[in-house]
């Protein structure tokens, strides 16, 4: 089974596509809104990425979350389930093609830190990045099971790091 796309090596117009999107999607949030964030591997220069844009939303609390949906829905995305409490997600795909990935947190939830922390590590540290572009390789040759079964295998490898710094 196919991962949402294929991974390609760094794409220079990743940050431009972020730039785009933090724009039209920043509209949707208003009074709620506090900041936007490219994170995910598309945020790392250098960085092999499923040419997915991973955009994190901190907000001061999820309020009218079905004008939100609607909102979200006339950019093209669809409401996704919730990550965990206070986390939600959505996506966007373009035939049939996952392009965007939108995390919408409440300010103080512990994966803003995370996602955050971990992007500043791979853009500061080669030596970790080159690591994690070749386990996400690896990961993309051997798997059978879609997604999920790529998402679980990168999460030790994540999570050692996050433990550790």
């Amino acid at each position: 089974m196919a991962l949402t796309s294929k991974i390609t090596h760094y794409n220079s117009r990743w940050p431009a596509l972020f730039l785009a999107e933090q724009t039209r999607i920043a509209e949707g949030f208003q009074s709620e809104f506090i900041q936007i964030h490219h994170v995910g591997s598309t945020a790392v220069p250098g960085l092999a990425a499923k040419p997915e844009i991973d955009v994190l939303v901190e907000v001061s609390e999820h309020r009218d979350e079905t004008a939100r949906r609607d909102f979200m829905r006339t950019l093209g995305y669809v409401r996704g389930s919730d990550l965990s409490e206070g986390h939600h997600f959505y996506r966007r795909d373009v035939d049939g093609v996952r392009t965007h990935k939108v995390h919408v947190c409440i300010s103080g939830h512990p994966q803003i830190e995370r996602m955050l922390r971990f992007r500043d590590l791979l853009r500061h540290d080669p030596v970790i990045r080159q690591q994690y572009q070749d386990l996400k390789f690896q990961l993309e040759a051997s798997n059978r099971e879609g997604i999920g079964e790529y998402l679980a295998k990168k999460a030790p490898f994540i999570d050692a790091l996050m433990g550790a710094n």
